[in-house]
């Protein structure tokens, strides 16, 4: 089976979510340097060019640049630069981003791998489809003994495959300092990547963990990772698990309050009031200062007064705060 087909099996996996309505980010044309790359068998004199356009894609994602696709493209080059192992990877990257994004669910990534060990193929592709699969379904002993063969010694220091291996090492023992120094140096390249931050935010503690959480649910706020890593912003602040799924970030604060000033809304703001209403926390008092500053327009002063005048407890005092300001 060629990798192509590989890929194939898996990108229908995305098709269909997409089909079931999910939503899609947008696409972005690949650069024509990394676009015209021929078609060539591993042994080919053109096999350095190919590598050449890896190293292109790879510092693309180490610049913060992703989009749609961009894994595929790497599968196909490494098909033809006779990485199978590594064109499993490239294609399973491209599912593990939609998935982190919330476009796929979990047993979409299964099914993709499952469709792939159907198949009669390279001993390589089984062998990668087999060490991921394990990742997926998080049996880190199974899945380090299966990655580490094929991607501990490879050329990146930060290639997704001995990323994959990092979070095994994490997973396994969170007081393992070599790979947490190791995890912690790769993170340009999957700046945009919300796994990457999530397993940083459970492997890592204190304002680390905190960095990397925060900047996990900045990447997909709605993924699947999200609400596990507000619960690790609440503990880090000093509230309660529960509260977790109160808990916006800055950024997402300074959205919502961005949306609702261009559409002229303030009921656009109605996701921020579990927030002001939890104990002290930085984001709380985050959203109240920037909240407080609404205030001297009449239609955002008219609903701070209606939302306290039917508020209780603690959300009614920051409310009557911001209303007096």
């Amino acid at each position: 089976m060629k990798i192509k087909t590989l890929t194939l099996l898996l990108l229908t996996i995305v098709f269909s979510a997409c089909g079931r309505g999910l939503s899609s980010p947008p696409q972005a044309a690949l650069p024509q340097t990394v676009r015209a790359v021929p078609a060539v068998m591993a042994s080919s004199p053109e096999t350095a060019d190919l590598y050449r356009s890896l190293d292109e894609l790879a510092q693309l994602e180490r610049a913060g640049s992703w989009f749609q696709g961009m894994a595929l493209t790497e599968s196909g080059m490494r098909e033809n630069a006779g990485d199978y192992a590594g064109a499993v990877a490239a294609a399973y990257k491209e599912l593990a981003w939609a998935y982190g994004r919330g476009f796929i669910q979990k047993e979409d990534l299964e099914q993709g791998l499952l469709n792939v060990l159907a198949v009669k193929s390279e001993e390589a592709v089984t062998a990668a489809a087999n060490a991921v699969l394990a990742f997926v379904r998080e049996q880190w002993d199974e899945a380090a003994a299966g990655l580490e063969p094929l991607f501990d010694e490879q050329e990146e220091p930060d290639g997704f495959g001995r990323w994959m291996i990092l979070v095994c090492a994490l997973e396994k023992n969170r007081e393992d300092r070599h790979s947490g120094a190791a995890y912690k140096a790769i993170r340009a390249r999957y700046v945009q990547f919300p796994e990457y931050w999530y397993r940083g935010a459970r492997a890592f503690s204190g304002i680390a963990a905190a960095e990397y959480a925060e900047n996990c649910v900045n990447s997909s706020p709605q993924g699947p990772f999200a609400d596990e890593c507000r619960n690790i912003l609440a503990a880090f602040t000093g509230l309660r698990g529960e509260d977790g799924l109160s808990i916006k970030t800055k950024v997402e604060i300074e959205s919502i309050i961005s949306n609702s000033l261009n559409t002229g809304n303030p009921h656009l703001l109605d996701p921020l009031l579990p927030l002001i209403g939890l104990p002290d926390n930085p984001y709380t008092v985050y959203a109240v200062g920037a909240l407080r500053a609404l205030n001297s327009v009449p239609i955002y002063r008219d609903y701070f007064n209606a939302q306290a005048s039917v508020s209780r407890g603690r959300l009614a005092e920051r409310l009557s705060y911001i209303c007096r300001s």
